[in-house]
């Protein structure tokens, strides 16, 4: 990271962009180097692929529809027994897939990082009592709406906009508040009708079938 900053203070604060997708690798590879050279079952892994193939579902069909998608919902569920490196992986994991179908791109390491942070934190909540707490599920599904558009936001003024200014990054977050609001709805009525149903079974399962014991 330091390298980094100083190669942008070298440029004299240009290519932002350049030094956005090196803070995104420096973000990113961590993550997956630890989860490589983790040990782990093969239940944990036909888990994991059930539960990344339900993310790209509930973002595929609904790709017609601006941010209104399930694949959030997925995130959160699945994290908060998974915990936070595998909520990380997974939801990460979610957008490289689903992007498979809807085109791949320079936001894909961008939606992998949103994706990968909502998994990583919810997990860290799993850890805690929070996690019974419906209200409070649904209202972190309803901010993470807002904040995962901020991400791809500043996504957009790193690539689009030049000369950078204040003005430019509020001016992008303020134009995709419509959108963002509807992810966050969207997440909040999933977690207020499905969160306690989904997140018995998912424990179940996880019980039932020992995934997250080694072997």
């Amino acid at each position: 990271m330091l390298v980094l900053l100083s190669m942008l203070l070298l440029f004299r604060g240009e290519h932002y962009l350049w030094f956005s997708f090196g803070c995104l690798i420096c973000s990113l590879l961590p993550g997956y180097w630890h989860f490589e050279r983790r040990q782990m079952g093969t239940r944990l892994l036909v888990f994991l692929a059930v539960i990344i193939a339900l993310g790209v579902l509930g973002r595929v069909p609904l790709a017609a529809i601006p941010n209104v998608q399930l694949t959030s919902f997925v995130v959160i569920i699945s994290s908060v027994s998974l915990g936070p490196e595998l909520g990380f992986v997974s939801g990460s994991m979610m957008a490289l897939v689903s992007n498979l179908f809807l085109g791949q791109g320079p936001w894909t390491p961008w939606q992998m990082l949103a994706w990968g942070l909502m998994g990583l934190l919810t997990g860290v909540i799993g850890q805690s009592k929070l996690k019974d707490q419906l209200w409070v599920m649904v209202i972190w599904g309803g901010l993470w709406g807002f904040w995962f558009g901020w991400i791809m936001d500043l996504w957009y003024v790193l690539a689009y906009v030049h000369p950078l200014k204040f003005a430019s990054f509020f001016l992008a977050f303020a134009s995709s508040s419509i959108f963002d609001a509807l992810h966050a709805a969207t997440n909040v009525v999933a977690l207020l009708l499905l969160y306690r149903p989904w997140r018995k079974l998912i424990d179940r399962l996880i019980t039932k079938y020992k995934i997250l014991q080694k072997g």
